[in-house]
């Protein structure tokens, strides 16, 4: 179990999402484990009596986003709602707890919380989540948070502008982070299509590995597929895009095996795409930038609530067509596939990016990038807009 700790330890420092020496995770074993600086494994200790989970990470961002929502949230706000897609599917709200509640009996508090959230967000500690079974699941759930967080601020710059000085701070911070475009130079992604089987899954986790080592995907999210004849090689559902050695099932293209029941959720998104546009490799990603500029859009006087599963519309970023639709067996399948053959390209609403690769598995990874390197500048220049 020590070496769970050290890998999901490592994980998040490996992605940069947490601060050097700031970041604890633990776990009940037939005694508790901890990992990480004394103060957040003393805090996390105290959470894990009184919880009935396995698991607990605890740790403060890199970027101090969680502090700054907290302070641009109203006073009587009790919990932070993004609306990107897996926040509603998977978190539903991130319960908010602010420095003046941590007193006595704070960790009383944070686990009452966590007994009906997968995470929360506590100012001046950072992000703490739960994992149920595994530490695993408590670093997913992290990211996850993570990932909801980072979507939540950025929209918001756009839509409700800077408010303080620290916000200020922030800006420069991520144009200084992010100012430079995302680059395949150290992913040595073949341009040749794979012919044997075994080259297929190689290639597969290959591409796995490179869009995790990019951040163009966080948590457990994104899924790679590749159509060989009659056949879709694609990941399983929940693995870990760098990790998918053994987590990749071949599942026929008439659906005539349920071999398919521990294939991404996204499987029939995958079928539907390569009957439209005889493409050989699809990789989904949830580039963070992406995310953010689908949900921003400047129509007004549209009726429409449910923007993300009932949007009439096609709307674009550059040549990328933004469509709605509900992940798994949803709308997602029924919207994508008629759109993304034109660019090669096609971004869900609050959700990530699919794109297609033709003949190899580079082509596709070199759409996702584009897309988020041009939504990286977008983002940016609208900033620019909004702040003058």
């Amino acid at each position: 179990m020590l070496s769970q700790l050290d890998k999901y330890l490592g994980k998040l420092h490996r992605d940069a999402l947490v601060k050097p020496q700031r970041a604890a995770l633990l776990v009940k074993d037939d005694k508790l484990l901890a990992q990480g600086p004394a103060d957040l494994s003393s805090l996390g200790a105290a959470i894990l009596e009184r919880i009935n989970v396995l698991a607990l990470a605890i740790a403060e961002p890199l970027l101090p986003l969680t502090d700054l929502l907290i302070r641009r949230a109203a006073p009587d706000c009790r919990t932070l709602v993004p609306s990107d897609t897996e926040t509603r599917t998977f978190l539903h709200d991130i319960p908010l707890v602010r420095k003046t509640e941590l007193t006595t009996g704070a960790s009383a508090l944070l686990a009452d919380l966590l007994g009906s959230r997968k995470g929360i967000i506590v100012e001046g500690v950072g992000i703490v989540t739960t994992g149920a079974m595994t530490p695993e699941m408590a670093y997913i759930n992290w990211s996850s948070v993570w990932h909801a967080v980072f979507v939540k601020y950025l929209s918001d710059l756009l839509t409700t502008g800077i408010r303080s000085p620290d916000d200020e701070l922030m800006v420069a911070a991520l144009r200084e982070q992010y100012r430079r475009p995302i680059t395949l130079a150290d992913c040595c992604v073949r341009a040749t299509p794979p012919v044997e089987r075994s080259e297929i899954y190689a290639q597969i986790e290959r591409i796995g590995r490179c869009t995790v080592d990019l951040q163009l995907v966080d948590s457990a999210f994104g899924n790679i597929s590749w159509r060989d004849g009659g056949m879709i090689y694609i990941s399983q559902t929940g693995a870990s895009l760098d990790e998918l050695a053994g987590c990749i099932d071949p599942v026929p293209c008439d659906n005539s095996s349920t071999v398919g029941l521990t294939a991404s959720s996204e499987l029939l998104a995958h079928r539907r795409i390569y009957e439209a546009t005889g493409a050989r490799a699809i990789l989904h990603g949830h580039p963070k930038f992406a995310v953010v500029l689908s949900m921003l859009c400047a129509e007004t006087g549209c009726e429409n609530i449910d923007c993300w599963k009932d949007c009439p519309r096609i709307r674009f970023l550059a040549t990328t067509p933004i469509v709605p639709g509900e992940i798994g067996a949803g709308g997602l399948a029924d919207k994508v596939a008629p759109v993304i053959g034109a660019a090669g390209t096609a971004l869900v609403y609050g959700h990530g990016v699919f794109t297609l690769g033709r003949e190899h598995f580079g082509e596709a990874l070199e759409r996702l990038v584009a897309v988020e390197n041009w939504c990286r500048q977008e983002y940016f220049r609208r900033l620019v807009v909004r702040m003058t």
